[in-house]
């Protein structure tokens, strides 16, 4: 006759599984955005923002407290970043 407490062991492995891979995800997301929350309902501005942002700092999440751009910014064309309009 089975004892009952042997449901929890497959239970505790599968909780612990699940658990692992929640928190290991959740650090990879992370880490893919600089340590910050990632974006969600990212609409064109933000993506112009985001591009923007690039251009200035190197990296998408970025930003500058810095009042002027610097010299390699008026190299860097926003015209790249509209799209054509039919």
């Amino acid at each position: 006759m089975p004892v009952p407490f042997e449901a929890l062991i497959p239970l505790g492995l599968i909780t612990g599984f699940f658990g692992a891979s929640g928190i290991l995800f959740n650090k990879l997301k992370t880490s893919m955005n600089e340590g910050q929350p990632p974006r969600y309902g990212i609409d064109r501005w933000d993506r112009v923002m985001m591009e923007r942002d690039f251009r200035l700092t190197g990296t998408q999440r970025g930003q500058s407290h810095q009042a002027a751009a610097p010299a390699e910014f008026s190299t860097n064309s926003a015209w790249n970043l509209e799209k054509e309009h039919l």
